[in-house]
């Protein structure tokens, strides 16, 4: 019977070590910071880098006019080589992701980078003049520029994890020049 006592202490150790490690867990979870809520991205001022743009590029940059200040652009870059690629990324009001993509880059692989997959559908839309197909089925969905406006060969796309409603928004409030 000397053995079954020595089995009940190892036992009764390894449960009370067992609450201490449990309390110890739950000690450090109470005293961590825990912020569920999104992070605040800042407003990046991107006043410099569009005009930059528009004078080096060889197309007619785009950039949205009269959109509500709830849109927030939180992204730029210009890049002249080894094709002239425009990138200006906005928060939407609802916290969705809308970019605006120009390149002269060869069409369908600009296309491809800018909507992350997306494929062209049978649908277009007709917005402030200017036609522009859906694309669909990558990590975000597009509208691309069909016809280009400026007849330099700069393709589009207004892409992002917005609704089509979103990027005919931003597509509509663009302004070439």
């Amino acid at each position: 019977m000397a053995g079954t006592n020595g089995k009940q202490k190892t036992i009764r150790g390894m449960v009370l070590s067992l609450l201490v490690c449990l309390l110890a867990a739950g000690v450090i979870y109470l005293f961590t910071p825990h912020d569920d809520k999104e992070p605040d991205l800042p407003r990046v001022d991107y006043r410099i880098e569009l005009l930059t743009a528009r004078r080096a590029a060889d197309y007619p940059v785009a950039a949205p006019e009269g959109l509500p200040e709830s849109w927030k652009p939180t992204s730029v870059r210009f890049k002249g080589e080894p094709y002239a690629t425009w990138h200006l990324g906005y928060h939407a009001p609802d916290g969705e992701y809308v970019a605006i993509g120009q390149s002269t880059e060869q069409r369908k692989r600009f296309i491809k980078e800018a909507s992350q997959g997306a494929t062209a559908t049978e649908t277009t839309e007709r917005i402030d003049g200017r036609t522009w197909t859906r694309y669909t089925g990558g990590r975000y969905d597009a509208l691309v520029l069909e016809d280009s406006a400026d007849g330099k060969g700069a393709t589009t796309v207004v892409a992002g994890t917005g609704s089509f409603e979103q990027l005919a928004q931003m597509a509509g409030a663009l302004k070439m020049s």
